[in-house]
């Protein structure tokens, strides 16, 4: 069964007020205390394991899986 792609609004909602830079595991648990449905947690599950200085590098690495699974 394919995973469908997170919204990038969705995601961007529940990352906004974000303090960055911030390691993955520190965006999701801030995904998940500010209203992340399960397919933004397991968008955010699949991220690589580096560091995102701001918002953009999240949903663009976030696009780049998407992009990789067609």
């Amino acid at each position: 069964m394919s995973q469908q792609p997170a919204n990038p609004a969705q995601v961007e909602k529940c990352l906004k007020g974000m303090d960055y830079p911030a390691d993955k595991q520190e965006v999701i648990n801030y995904a998940k205390q500010h209203g992340a449905d399960t397919q933004v947690e397991q968008a955010l599950n699949r991220l690589p394991n580096e560091t995102f200085n701001k918002p953009t590098d999240v949903s663009k690495a976030i696009g780049e899986m998407d992009r990789g699974q067609r």
